[in-house]
């Protein structure tokens, strides 16, 4: 057989797949058909479904409805939101297996990645269940006798939330369950390179729904489509906040937007995460989590290791362990058993992996690895090992984050020209250092260690939990998503003064007598 004839043969058996993997989530692809954009498999580069785009115009239309929807879902108590929620949690722990492997098929990533990006959704959905009963505000004193101040959170509105291909569905439901729970409706644009994904969540929230009861319609719909829908989601006045993952470049574009009307954003962007291993870390452990923070998601993630920082001392024996280790790390369909690392997006993914190689060499970088694996046969898809890059320094590729599996390797000698080298970035999302001297940790944790949002020690940048509220610093955004009180970005907050007396003393001691 032919490498074309063996390419179809793969199609047809990828598209099966996705197709009845959708009938059993509930999709009708029918409703969603027949338009101009193509669902692919990064895994082989098979056309999965032709989807209908929805115009600008629909997506304000969709906005109406989503306020009017708020308007209602506000009154609800907000426990009873939490109802929805948990059985949306529900739905997607009998289905987590038929999600998590499309997620496989659309984007390509390992079984069990895809696998615990559904169990994501599900850690997510139990603490917004909990958040729904813990709404708290503040009881606050005063000045003024015979009177009581406080602080309430009330729901915000319709947020808009963005997401990016290499977490089509956690960053969604990251959004989503707290929004919801706060009292507010959610319109979603997935990206275009996984939208399949998208559908098949809708259809699991609308079987949530059903189950719970009266729920006003337009709730949370999603809006498959490009940057026109990111647009008109920004410029809209009913959008009081517009949560987005992906690029600086689109960040700061949508920024402007949103803030034109004096709107909030709230924005997930660029990672270059960085590590540092010093003298007393136990390397064992740091190999193992430089390959998974490295290579997992073939370093499609946002908090990927892309700079690894190594002391002098034990840069030889970690660097040579670390190639070993490159040369062998399985490769191949992320659908088989065994496979660790999966292929990258897309064609745009594996041309800007090698335009970085480039660069890198011709700032004195020694390249291993960075080479196209799989390709006779999946001609249309792209598998690369991962490169592991020695550099001189830290030069200006280096600066910018290449999604892709690329991990620089720069040595230093003191560990304050560690963390400068480490926070010279524009970027400030996650990082770590593999250290047993506690004074080492603890600085790198303290004010004058790591700029980033995530400080970590003894495990990889990458590997969040649901727990901890997630985002960086600088040029990755400000914003923070899940955990911690991270809810407050979902709600409006006012202070209450309530006068229970019968004189009316002012503030500050401040005397204004009229007669009356």
């Amino acid at each position: 057989m032919s490498v074309q004839g063996k390419a179809s043969n793969a199609e047809s058996k990828t598209q099966e797949e996705a197709v009845a993997l959708l009938a059993r989530l509930g999709v009708n692809l029918a409703a969603h058909g027949g338009g101009a954009l193509i669902a692919r498999s990064a895994i082989d580069g098979a056309q999965l479904a032709r989807l209908r785009e929805h115009s600008a115009d629909e997506a304000r239309v969709s906005v109406g409805r989503a306020h009017e929807a708020y308007l209602a879902w506000r009154q609800v108590p907000a426990p009873r939101r939490g109802e929805l929620v948990r059985l949306f949690g529900e739905e997607l722990r009998a289905h987590k297996r038929e999600l998590g492997r499309l997620v496989t098929l659309e984007v390509g990533k390992i079984v069990e990645e895809g696998l615990g990006e559904v169990q994501e959704m599900i850690d997510i959905c139990d603490f917004a269940v909990g958040i729904s009963r813990q709404l708290h505000g503040l009881t606050i004193a005063t000045e003024r006798p015979g009177h009581a101040m406080r602080e309430t959170w009330l729901p915000l509105g319709a947020v808009g939330v963005i997401t990016a291909f290499n977490f089509p569905v956690a960053v969604w439901s990251w959004n989503a369950a707290l929004a919801l729970v706060c009292g507010d409706a959610v319109v979603w644009k997935p990206s275009e390179k996984a939208t399949l994904s998208a559908l098949a969540v809708e259809a699991l929230f609308q079987r949530a729904v059903a189950r719970f009861g009266a729920v006003p319609p337009g709730l949370c719909p999603v809006l498959i489509g490009g940057r026109a829908i990111g647009e008109a989601l920004a410029e809209d006045a009913r959008v009081p906040l517009v949560s987005a993952t992906g690029s600086v470049r689109m960040g700061k574009a949508l920024a402007q937007r949103v803030a034109a009307r004096l709107g909030r954003t709230l924005l997930e962007l660029g990672g270059n995460n960085g590590m540092i291993v010093a003298p007393s870390a136990d390397l064992d452990l740091a190999v193992r989590a430089i390959t998974f923070a490295a290579v997992g998601t073939a370093g499609q993630r946002c908090t990927s290791l892309r700079r690894l920082i190594v002391h002098d001392s034990i840069y030889d024996s970690l660097v040579g362990r670390l190639k070993r280790v490159y040369q062998a790390v399985p490769i191949g369909d992320p659908l088989e058993q065994g496979v660790l690392v999966g292929p990258l997006i897309d064609r745009a993914a594996f041309d800007a992996m090698g335009a970085a190689l480039t660069r890198a060499r011709a700032a004195g970088g020694k390249v291993e690895g960075g080479v196209r694996v799989r390709a006779e046969r999946a001609p249309d898809a792209y598998y690369v090992r991962p490169a592991l890059i020695e550099m001189p320094g830290q030069a200006e590729i280096v600066h910018e984050e290449t999604f892709a599996p690329i991990l620089y390797v720069m040595r230093y000698r003191e560990l304050n020209d560690a963390i400068a080298m480490h926070n010279a970035v524009p970027q400030g999302l996650a990082s770590s250092i593999f250290t047993t001297d506690l004074r080492e940790a603890e600085r790198f944790m303290s004010a004058s260690g790591s700029d980033c949002g995530i400080v970590n020690v003894n495990i990889g940048p990458s590997g969040a939990e649901i727990g901890g509220a997630f985002g960086g610093e600088k040029d990755t955004g400000g914003g923070r998503e899940s955990g911690s009180d991270a809810w407050k970005a979902y709600m409006r907050r006012a202070t209450n003064t309530v006068n229970y007396s019968d004189a009316l003393p002012l503030a500050q001691g401040i005397r204004f007598e009229v007669d009356g």
